[in-house]
């Protein structure tokens, strides 16, 4: 019982440890307005933003919470097919209708670092004696570079990392505990489904590293088939219970995310071969400097407005700790079987090349393998190490404290704790002062422009916008707007692979038209047949107005390329002026503008442009006075 109490006691104590240093990772978003400050109302976090609003929204509203028309309008979006983190949204809905889903995601961005840190502690706590041995592999492995990197920008299908640890400790328990199989395979089959709800991606980077794990234990049985024959009942008991559950719970879920209602099909980001986003070996040992030139992409065009780091550090500190750990002990089977992991996971980690060949390329376009990001393997790796180092620290201390002993009676306890902490420090401060920069994280306030939250709550029912910029053209404000206003429309284009051009269908030709309109790096030009092109996609996807905000103050990355050009592009294409309302350029009743007739020419259409310098109010009315007077 002592032992016991001494535990939960230090469960406790590291609990509420790891729930203050994320807090001080958010101050920002908690010393401020938590419902309306998050990383950013931009980029991938407004995509995020809008997959927290929408399950509440669902459920409150007795709609579907799998698949919405509310973005990608008419075909919709499939949650399931999309990096939407839905158990996370379902959980937090209450959450959301009180306090809204930037308040939401708030709770969720901030618990994540702690909850992975401290199911990595329970994990460790299966081999290690020492609670402060546990305790630096959550430091390492819940607020690791991937962790922090990836709530940058709320990827929380990736820094939601609680699942994994639990994983292991499961197949731990399994193949040396005691608890009954069947419970601990019922735990199993339940985080397997939690984890295809959070991130499915995570989930088969799990299977991949199962596999290889796998191997390592058969190679283990093949020399000690006695004890793989005493615990083999058990662990198949287990293993079928996890299954059965996990096939049950998951068989609709996995049937709606591969062949349900706006299913993604062919490789998720078809422009894109993501096997090549692999990490660098060098990125591993050497701290990546902050890219200047990164951050002021991610400052005009989304994206966290902090220091952009590497998610792959991990430090000459850490490996050195991991190498002389496995040298010393070279007999302790948890340091060998969790470096060869990390040693997998790494070159996995590597992805495929054009240059050299390297194991990933056996993946590259199979089935759902080649939608892995490789960088990813990550997850293991960190995971592999935090073990490796809790291991190796309370060994360290265990080792100094049978050596010293008591010196002329005294006890000489601290000698063996400070030896451990030593090793935690070499391990830990280079990546400390590697993240340093971005503690507390760089949060912006969440702000629609004037139109979203004054005129959107009272348009008519089954309204459909075209909301500039579009969310599928580099900058994705919209679906922030949209999302902290409880949906008060449809939006057509959205974010998101379900969001991605090349899936429009008959209406590309003018969805891509219509992104040159929003945003553009190399100039904005109009194209012979853009207008048309356009035409045809407003008409196909039902668009009833047409909403371009252009008011004072806003960020850069809430502003299309060109007021001017996107004026006179819209205006060529529905047929009529805009009004200023609230701040943004509107065109109501787009459905029944007059768009029949001969498209005006390219030239001309950029001449009229050129009338908007300087984008007063005055100088806009004057480009769209210009398109129409074209005939």
């Amino acid at each position: 019982m002592p032992d016991r109490g001494r535990r939960r006691r230090a469960l406790a104590v590291s609990t509420a440890a790891y729930l203050a240093l994320a807090l001080v990772l958010w101050w920002q978003v908690w010393s401020s307005h938590p419902t309306s400050t998050t990383t950013c109302g931009c980029g991938d976090s407004a995509l995020f933003l809008w997959f927290f609003a929408w399950p509440a929204h669902a459920l409150a509203h007795g709609l579907d919470p799998l698949h919405s028309t509310a973005m990608s309008y008419p075909g919709g979006v499939n949650l399931l097919a999309n990096t939407s983190e839905l158990a996370l949204g379902v959980v937090l809905a209450p959450v959301t209708w009180i306090f809204g889903p930037v308040a939401s995601m708030n709770v969720a961005l901030t618990l994540a670092p702690a909850l992975s840190a401290l199911a990595m502690f329970v994990l460790a706590r299966r081999w290690v004696s020492w609670a402060p041995a546990a305790f630096a592999a959550g430091l390492l492995y819940g607020f690791s570079p991937l962790v922090l990197v990836s709530l940058s920008d709320a990827h929380l299908m990736l820094g939601w990392a609680v699942v994994p640890p639990l994983v292991v400790a499961c197949c731990d328990e399994l193949l040396f505990g005691t608890r009954p199989p069947v419970v601990v395979g019922l735990m199993l089959g339940l985080l397997l489904v939690i984890q295809f709800l959070v991130g499915t991606e995570v989930l088969l980077l799990l299977g991949i590293a199962g596999v290889f794990a796998t191997v390592l234990l058969l190679a283990y049985g093949l020399r000690h088939r006695d004890a793989v024959r005493a615990g083999a009942r058990r662990v198949a008991g287990g293993l079928a219970v996890a299954g059965a559950v996990t096939v049950v719970v998951l068989a609709y879920p996995a049937w709606y995310a591969l062949a349900g209602p706006s299913h993604i099909s062919g490789r998720v980001w078809p422009l894109i071969d993501v096997a090549l986003e692999g990490t660098t070996l060098h990125d591993y040992l050497w701290p990546t400097p902050v890219s200047a030139g990164f951050t002021l992409f991610t400052h005009r065009v989304g994206g966290y407005q902090g220091p952009t780091l590497s998610g792959q550090y991990v430090g000459l500190g850490m490996v050195a700790v991991a190498v002389v750990g496995l040298v010393v002990w070279r007999r302790d089977r948890r340091l060998w079987f969790f470096g060869a992991m990390t040693v997998v996971s790494v070159v996995l980690s590597l992805g495929a090349s054009r240059t050299v060949w390297l194991p990933w390329q056996l993946a590259d376009g199979r089935p759902l393998l080649q939608d892995i990001i490789p960088s990813r393997f990550l997850v293991v790796t960190y995971l592999a190490l935090a073990v490796m180092l809790a291991v190796v620290i309370d060994r360290t201390r265990t080792e100094i404290r049978q050596r010293v002993g008591p010196v002329d009676g005294a006890d000489q306890g601290w000698v063996p704790s400070l030896a451990g902490l030593a090793v935690a420090v070499v391990a830990l401060a280079p990546i400390a002062a590697y993240l340093s920069p971005t503690v507390p994280m760089v949060t912006r306030p969440v702000r629609p422009p004037t139109w979203f939250t004054t005129v959107a709550p009272r348009l008519p029912a089954r309204s459909v916008l075209l909301v500039f910029p579009v969310p599928y053209q580099v900058i994705e404000s919209a679906m922030a707007w949209q999302a902290v206003g409880d949906f008060p429309y449809a939006m057509v284009g959205g974010g998101g692979p379900g969001g991605v051009v090349q899936r429009t269908g008959v209406e590309r030709a003018g969805a891509e038209a219509i992104g040159r309109a929003s945003f553009s790096f190399t100039g904005q030009m109009l194209r012979p047949g853009d207008v048309a092109a356009s035409r045809y996609a407003l008409s196909a996807w039902g668009v009833t107005g047409v909403i371009l905000p252009d008011q004072p103050g806003l960020p850069a990355y809430d502003r299309v390329t060109s007021v001017p050009y996107t004026v006179a592009f819209v205006t060529a294409v529905v047929g009529r002026a805009p009004v200023r309302q609230a701040g943004s350029w509107v065109w109501n009743g787009v459905a029944r503008a007059p768009r029949a007739g001969v498209a005006p020419a390219p030239a001309s259409v950029d001449a009229c442009t050129s009338r908007g310098a300087g984008g007063s109010t005055a100088a806009v009315e004057r480009v769209a006075a210009c398109v129409l007077a074209l005939g």
